[in-house]
């Protein structure tokens, strides 16, 4: 697989006051697993992917400074957020089951018009707003577009 040989969009960064509970909660609730951790003098920090996403790899880091440990760091709240699409309905109500189980069901799941789906909300132990949609169709419209990516 070559190296990177044009600019891309790779990662989103976020702050977060308990790198562990964040690290919970996205493993839990959502396809990403740990990539990566990292620490420094500053803090801790962590990557996030797809597993096995190499063609166009996607990386959510979340970064826990010291100075902020502790403390609540949401910053995507209340509509910005990280949406995730998943391929059926009912994974959906399953996620939303889940995340109300725990605790953290931002939206309850609706239909909503297009092009937006069928959709549910989380929310990270910052406060982060998670979208969780069926049938919005963003991956399906950018593979479209441009085929398999690369």
């Amino acid at each position: 697989m070559a190296g990177l040989t044009r600019a891309r969009w790779t990662h989103v960064a976020l702050p977060t006051g308990d790198l562990d509970k964040a690290l919970e909660f996205y493993t839990a609730l959502t396809p990403l697993v740990v990539v990566e951790r990292f620490q420094d003098a500053d803090g801790e920090s962590a990557w996030l992917s797809n597993e096995g996403q190499a063609e166009t790899p996607f990386v959510l880091v979340l970064v826990s400074f010291n100075k902020g440990r502790g403390k609540p760091q949401g910053l995507l709240q209340p509509f910005a957020h990280i949406g995730i699409e998943v391929p059926e309905r009912g994974d959906v109500d399953a996620m939303a089951e889940r995340a109300r189980e725990m605790g953290c069901l931002h939206w309850e799941p609706r239909d909503m018009p297009g092009p937006v789906g069928y959709i549910c909300a989380l929310k990270d132990p910052d406060g982060n707003v998670v979208e969780i949609s069926h049938n919005q169709k963003v991956f399906e419209t950018v593979r479209k577009l441009w085929g398999d990516g690369s």
